[in-house]
């Protein structure tokens, strides 16, 4: 694991990736941000710096390390898990309001999960 200067290429395309490996749109993405959806092509083109507690938020929604999404670390998520293609592919044929809703509960999910660790 190698700490380095990220790049602005090198974070606008993880900011693709994440998102895209996630399953969702710009327009999904836009909307669990509360963003408007230009926004988020203008971050994956790197023509729009992300503050910290938005880099943290991404990196919640597309369910990757804050190091990984930010460039300073170069592990990628692992994905070799063939379900993880299978759930993205039918998560872009839900309704918005349908993927919002599989989006809370995996939230409250999470949620559940770091109250029992604790």
């Amino acid at each position: 694991m190698t700490i380095h200067e990220p790049t602005r290429e090198l974070i606008r395309e993880r900011f693709r990736i994440a998102r895209e490996r996630a399953g969702l749109s710009q327009a999904q993405t836009a909307k669990l941000m509360e963003m408007h959806r230009p926004t988020i092509s203008e971050i994956e083109a790197g023509r729009r710096r992300v503050g910290a507690e938005e880099l943290a938020r991404f990196a919640d929604l597309y369910g990757v390390s804050l190091a990984w999404l930010a460039g300073t670390k170069d592990d990628a998520p692992d994905l070799s898990d063939p379900r993880l293609a299978v759930v993205a592919r039918e998560l872009q044929k839900l309704k918005p309001e349908d993927l919002d809703r599989v989006m809370h509960f995996i939230a409250a999910v999470q949620g559940a999960r770091g109250e029992v660790e604790r």
